[in-house]
């Protein structure tokens, strides 16, 4: 059996570790769990609906006709946003090579020298410089590489994320280096939506209520209520988020450093990134050049997958053989006890079934010399099918009463059984 290699080109997003989903042949890169995605998707898209199909109608009459337009501006932007979010390479590291990976571990035990048994390792850290301060880079045992500064291992795309922030199930992706702009732009422009809605949502009930009451406007604008109560929830949690994340940034700090307490005064470590002016931290989170993705997603690998030459070759039939059995019903070896009927039954399985050791055992020689004795088992047809030649030959003083066959229809009649003469 020879193995035959055929080699193919693949994507390398198909070949890819970690616990990522791909679409769109590599080109939209989520996280595995995007049930949370799909809610803020529903929650969004719900709202403005209500929100074009109840309100807008009557404020643009009423009011002006830039309330729609307006509103149909924010609302996409805000779609833009989380999409680009949601779809784009956060800033995964690609994990080391096998041959990296043995060269980073020939390095670490030569730098640790030879530990004794019972011992705890050292820690796996090197030391850099940045703008005169001392930051450490960990080891990933995961990824088995030394991450860059800022950079950390999430659990749940079970990646390491180049300047990680945090992994948002809201947007259903981890927010990191590549698409943390985007994450604030979405986080900024759904407060501005959701204060513009709940706004023109009171301001809608108010103009109502003034020609027809406030609970003949509620009965007769149930939409709005509920948008009123979606937003009013909403808004908080939003423009809270879009605070903090809007304070992280005049520092030039992530999430996972804030809750670290990675550059707070206690360990009197200063942030080396920072500029010490909110604004040129702004500029450069916001503003800054927009790094390429170093996963190569789309590019082409080669993969070789070797199979077996003979079971290309066999017919699907010969490839897969079925094995047969035969049920049996009858005992195989009859006894005294046994009826007559069922040994006239079970006569001819028992010819069939001739002895494995008798038929490996036998040598072409006893297959021609045969002696009389082996030919007493033979059937009726093999005695009939006889030459007449042989039965003349046959002398008379050498004919003797033998026992009939297991297979002999007739037990009762006598077979004889005739020698040819001797030459």
């Amino acid at each position: 059996m020879s193995a035959v290699m055929i080699t193919r080109k693949v994507r390398k997003w198909e070949k890819l570790p970690g616990k990522n989903t791909f679409c769109c042949d590599g080109r939209v890169m989520m996280a595995r769990q995007k049930g949370v995605f799909y809610l803020t998707l529903f929650l969004i898209v719900g709202t403005c609906s209500l929100f074009f199909a109840f309100e807008c109608p009557y404020l643009a009459v009423h009011l002006s006709p830039s309330v729609p337009v307006f509103a149909i501006v924010l609302f996409f932007f805000v779609i833009a946003m989380l999409l680009r979010t949601s779809f784009s390479d956060p800033g995964v590291l690609p994990r080391a090579l096998p041959e990296e990976a043995t060269f980073i571990e020939m390095e670490i035990e030569a730098a640790n020298g030879n530990v004794p048994a019972g011992q705890r390792a050292p820690p796996r850290i090197r030391n850099v410089q940045i703008n005169n301060q001392i930051v450490k880079l960990k080891y990933c045992y995961t990824c088995k590489i030394f991450r860059p500064p800022r950079a950390s291992h999430c659990s749940i795309c079970d990646n390491c994320v180049d300047r990680f922030d945090h992994h948002c199930p809201w947007v259903g992706n981890c927010v990191g280096k590549r698409n943390y702009r985007y994450f604030y732009m979405f986080t900024l422009s759904l407060s501005l939506l959701t204060i513009y809605i709940f706004t023109f949502n009171i301001v809608h009930v108010v103009m109502r209520s003034v020609d027809k009451g406030f609970l003949n406007t509620l009965k007769e604008t149930p939409g709005t209520v509920l948008e009123v109560l979606v937003c009013f929830f909403t808004l908080w949690s939003v423009v809270g988020l879009t605070g903090f994340h809007t304070y992280l940034i005049s520092l030039n700090q992530t999430t996972n450093e804030d809750i670290k307490g990675s550059w707070s005064g206690k360990n009197r470590v200063q942030n080396p990134y920072s500029h010490k002016n909110c604004f040129k931290n702004c500029f450069e989170v916001l503003c800054g050049p927009t790094f390429p993705s170093v996963l190569d997603r789309r590019g082409l690998m080669q993969e070789d997958s070797s199979f077996s030459a003979a079971s290309a070759s066999l017919p699907p039939s010969r490839s897969n053989p079925v094995s047969q059995t035969t049920k049996t019903t009858a005992p195989l070896i009859r006894n005294e006890h046994t009826p007559d009927e069922t040994k006239r039954s079970i006569a001819a399985p028992e010819e069939k079934s001739s002895s494995p050791r008798e038929e490996k055992g036998s040598s072409p020689r006893e297959e021609k010399s045969s002696s009389p004795r082996e030919e007493k088992g033979s059937s009726p047809k093999e005695e009939k099918s006889s030459s007449p030649r042989e039965e003349k030959s046959s002398s008379p003083r050498e004919e003797t009463p033998k026992v009939p066959p297991l297979a002999s229809p007739k037990p009762d009649a006598e077979v004889s059984v005739t020698k040819g003469p001797a030459h």
